[in-house]
């Protein structure tokens, strides 16, 4: 390690004590932090013996990695917290960090995680192997569904346990997408004061706020975007005009919601003449791109957007952050459900249109 002058001092300081599997002596490991995808090396350590040691200090504890990397493929790499205090290291086949109180929550954390996400590849593997029978693929997504609601349970009984430590704080974020609505402001509510500028929690809390001043059963919150043709266009325009007004966020480039589109298109077709509108809010950049996608997938309802892509700016309000995400709202401004897709659509206004 660099800072081994640290260690001397009475200072509280950290030493992370590694081996490795299989590296020649005189290579190095390195203490990194991600920056997007890259890992930025922040700090080296020789290997001697399959063994390697880092000193220093760290005022509060902080997500970072350790990593190898050979001259060929990909090598090693472990994330974990670097706080102060006696740190243990092993990579290899398996990676684990034990020794400080957020490396051993992280670590449980894992060692129960990873081996269901171990079940679930392999389950997902058969799955897509030639030769699975629709049959068998029904059985396989059964299995793969229980193991989805398992690891989320872990994740958030996890995140639930530790939002007042780094481990909770960092794996919120990340994971807030398979939460249920209860569940995200149940943990928004319990947020120490001192992580609520974190950048990714900051982001985070707004965008709940958001979906909760837009749940089902609250008024719709109305904007106003260009129509195709550049000219503003309001939201609550559209609902007034509909008994029922589907709120389409999607955009041209979205795998799921071109496949999701005949569904849409269907339900269009046989509700629209009995009160039921649609008004898609495209998060598109690419005015051509966009326009092309209503002509071919025969999408004949109000259009709008900003042509901002994820900055559109409808999205921000309804705190939506992955499309397709819809938004059925009533005449009278209610929204009534959220989230709708496929034959759900049509059974939805089924009951509501009688």
């Amino acid at each position: 390690g660099t800072m081994a002058l640290a260690a001397c001092s009475s200072d509280p300081a950290y030493k992370i004590s590694g081996t490795i599997e299989n590296v020649a002596d005189g290579e190095y490991v390195y203490l990194s932090e991600a920056k997007g995808r890259e890992l930025i090396k922040l700090d080296s350590a020789v290997v001697t013996a399959g063994a390697f040691t880092f000193e220093g200090r760290q005022d509060a504890p902080i997500a970072r990695y350790i990593n190898y990397t050979p001259k060929e493929g990909r090598g090693p790499r472990v994330d974990f917290f670097l706080e102060n205090g006696n740190i243990t290291v092993a990579l290899g086949e398996n990676n684990s960090v034990t020794g400080t109180p957020n490396n051993d929550i992280y670590q449980a954390y894992k060692n129960e995680s990873l081996p269901l996400d171990k079940q679930y590849g392999e389950l997902y593997k058969t799955y897509r192997a030639e030769g699975t029978t629709d049959e068998q693929k029904a059985e396989l997504e059964k299995q793969m569904d229980e193991i989805d609601a398992k690891k989320n349970d872990i994740i958030f009984n996890t995140i639930d346990a530790n939002i007042n430590n780094v481990v909770g704080i960092h794996l919120w974020p990340s994971n807030s997408y398979s939460m249920t609505m209860e569940q995200l402001l149940s943990l928004a509510s319990k947020v120490p004061a001192e992580f609520k500028e974190k950048p990714s929690i900051a982001k985070l809390l707004k965008r709940i706020e958001a979906m909760d001043n837009t749940w089902i059963g609250k008024k719709f919150t109305d904007f106003t975007l260009p129509d195709l043709e550049g000219n503003p266009m309001k939201l609550s325009d559209i609902i007034a005009k509909n008994k029922y007004t589907l709120i389409d966020f999607w955009a041209s480039w979205c795998g799921p919601c071109r496949a999701e589109m005949p569904n849409v298109v269907a339900a269009y077709k046989e509700y629209n003449k009995k009160g039921f509108g649609i008004v898609g809010v495209s998060l598109d950049s690419d005015a051509e791109a966009w326009k092309k996608a209503i002509k071919d997938m025969g999408m004949t309802w109000d259009h709008m957007s900003d042509v901002k892509g994820w900055q559109c700016e409808g999205a921000a309000l309804y705190g939506v952050n992955s499309i397709p995400a819809t938004v059925l709202v009533a005449q009278d401004g209610t929204i009534i459900e959220r989230n709708l897709r496929g034959e759900a659509i049509k059974e939805k206004l089924a009951e509501l249109l009688k």
